[in-house]
């Protein structure tokens, strides 16, 4: 009799969890995507293997999958996304006055853009690191042989501020000059006109590509930050905030889940695993929660693929940017990226 009596408090519990998730307030964000059909997402001027446009106009990058997996999991069709190409000037004010519907722009998250922008960063799709490129020329093997050198940046950005923190504190004396956008920063620095350019390590390996002779450059191997990196919403509207926040995640569990693009089919149909099944809408009932439809993981499986294969075909060894996969791999295999459960 107790048993039964737990039981029935705890489906009653579950019961009125749903409830309460299906009663949260209406999403103005959500509503205003499904009723012009598609998601407005704003991204990268241009840097390959995050954010990047060929000459046909089509997007591609580890930023941009994850646009499309939102517009799979919301619209069910990853093509439904219009880009907006924001500069680091730009980013904040379109994201704030609604132009896009979230910022999918390798940014750095930090205090202070937390605290006073009105922004929130909803996970992190990117572990990046700051460091400089250099012309093999110069020998320099680490950031603190860069004493009496002038560094090209682009204003505004975490990287201008860290790099000037950091010789600072090491009375090291650098001349830094910053640019309206990084293309600028970069074009500066190919021209000769710095000694180097910082940027973080998987921007510098976009960046490195656009040089006039990319072979007579190195990326140095020290980093001088921790910048995680992630899709950004406005304050408010908490329900489109949870989409956001949860397709990040569920990319991600999909990967430790050994759920692919190729067998999403066969493990929605087969899988004996709950958490697969609930990530997959075949149990659960986690679409509906926050207003979507249940297969909305399954759709941007399907069509995106998890976290691993979209870092591979991106920026990983499957790209032009060879990177390794390093504290971007799964916190099961050594890596720092996780997600809280589907339960």
């Amino acid at each position: 009799m107790t048993i039964r009596i737990l039981s029935a408090a705890v489906m009653l519990a579950a019961g009125a969890s749903v409830a309460q998730a299906q009663q949260l307030a209406p999403s103005p964000t959500l509503d205003a995507i499904k009723a012009r059909g598609n998601l407005e997402c704003g991204v990268h001027l241009g840097l390959p293997g995050f954010s990047f446009a060929n000459d046909k106009g089509e997007w591609s990058g580890l930023d941009v999958d994850y646009c499309k997996a939102l517009a799979a999991a919301v619209l069910g069709d990853a093509n439904k996304v219009k880009y907006t190409p924001t500069s680091v000037q730009q980013r904040w004010p379109i994201l704030q006055s609604g132009q896009v519907d979230v910022l999918s722009r390798n940014s750095t998250i930090t205090f202070s853009r937390n605290a006073t922008l009105g922004l929130n960063f909803q996970g992190i799709n990117f572990y990046e690191g700051q460091t400089f490129i250099v012309r093999k020329s110069a020998n320099a093997k680490t950031a603190a042989d860069l004493d009496g050198a002038s560094v090209c940046v682009a204003a505004g950005s975490t990287e201008e501020k860290n790099a000037a923190d950091w010789f600072r504190e090491r009375n090291l004396k650098t001349t830094i000059t910053n640019f309206q956008k990084n293309d600028d920063a970069i074009a500066a620095y190919d021209a000769g006109r710095c000694d180097a350019y910082t940027a973080g390590v998987g921007a510098l390996a976009g960046q490195r590509a656009k040089l006039k002779t990319p072979e007579d450059h190195v990326i140095l191997t020290q980093p001088i930050s921790n910048d995680p990196q992630g899709p950004v919403t406005r304050w408010g509207d908490e329900r489109w905030q949870l989409v956001v926040r949860w397709v990040l995640n569920g990319m991600i569990a999909a990967e430790a889940l050994g759920v692919t693009s190729k067998n999403v089919d066969d493990m929605k149909a087969n899988s004996k695993n709950s958490e697969v099944r609930r990530l997959l809408g075949a149990e659960g009932g986690f679409g509906a929660m926050m207003g979507l439809s249940n297969d909305w993981m399954y759709n941007a499986i399907k069509q995106v693929g998890n976290y691993g294969e979209s870092f591979e075909r991106t920026v990983g060894m499957g790209s032009n940017l060879k990177m390794e996969r390093g504290q971007n791999q799964l916190w099961i295999k050594g890596g720092l990226l996780f997600t809280p459960p589907f339960q």
